[in-house]
C-alpha cells in the first residue's frame, strides 16, 4: 500500500477520542510511509487528519468538487488540490487514488462511501482493503446492523468478514496490509 483513502466527517462530533485518534491515525501512516487520500475539505475531521499529515510533510491528495471549493472548505495546503466536477467524479477518483480504505467517524458522507467500497469489492470492480476504524465503538451498532443483514439473507458472511474494524491505528493497519480478499461474488453464487 502507498496511499490510503480516508473518508472522515466534516465535523470533529462530540468525543475529544475522535480528533485524537484522527491524529493517531495520522501519525502511524507517516510511520508507514503511506500517502492521505481524501476529500480535501479543511473542516472537521478531514482537517485534523490532513494537517497532521501535512505536518510531517507527508503527501495529501484532497479531491473536491468546485461547489464546496466555491464555499471555502477546499484545503489549500494539500500536497496535490484535485477538483472535479461532481461528487460522484470525487467519489470514484478517491476510490481509484487508494490502495486501502478506512471509515473514520463521519456522518451520511461517510457511511456513503463505506457501502460503496464494499459495493465495489463485493462486485469485484476492485478488491483492496476496507477498514472501519471504530474510534470509542463508533461503529458498533453498524456493526450489529450488518449481521442482522447477513441474518436475513442479504449479506453473504465474506461480505462482513473482509471488512476490517480495528480501534488501534496500529492494529488496522497491520490488517490491511495483511488482507487478503476472499469470496465468490453474489451473481455466481446464485447460479449455483
Amino acid at each position: 500500500m502507498k496511499n490510503i483513502t480516508v473518508y472522515c466527517g466534516s465535523s470533529t462530533g462530540i468525543l475529544p477520542e475522535y480528533t485524537s485518534q484522527a491524529k493517531a491515525l495520522a501519525k502511524e501512516m507517516v510511520k508507514r510511509k503511506l500517502g492521505l487520500v481524501y476529500g480535501a475539505g479543511n473542516v472537521g475531521l478531514m482537517g485534523v487528519i490532513a494537517d497532521e499529515m501535512l505536518a510531517s510533510k507527508s503527501p495529501v491528495y484532497g479531491i473536491i468538487p468546485q461547489k464546496l471549493v466555491d464555499i471555502e472548505v477546499a484545503h489549500q495546503g494539500c500536497t496535490d488540490l484535485i477538483v472535479v466536477e461532481t461528487m460522484r467524479d470525487r467519489k470514484w477518483l478517491m476510490a481509484e487514488k487508494g490502495d486501502g480504505f478506512i471509515a473514520m467517524p463521519g456522518g451520511i458522507g461517510t457511511l456513503e462511501e463505506l457501502f460503496e467500497i464494499m459495493t465495489l469489492n463485493q462486485l469485484m470492480y476492485i478488491q483492496k482493503p476496507l477498514a472501519l476504524y471504530n474510534v470509542s465503538g463508533y461503529y458498533d451498532k453498524l456493526l450489529d446492523f450488518l449481521t442482522h443483514v447477513g441474518d436475513q439473507g442479504f449479506l453473504k458472511p465474506d461480505q462482513l468478514s473482509n471488512l476490517i474494524v480495528a480501534a488501534d491505528p496500529v492494529e488496522l493497519l497491520d490488517k490491511m496490509e495483511a488482507y487478503q480478499p476472499s469470496g465468490t461474488p453474489d451473481w455466481l453464487q446464485r447460479k449455483k
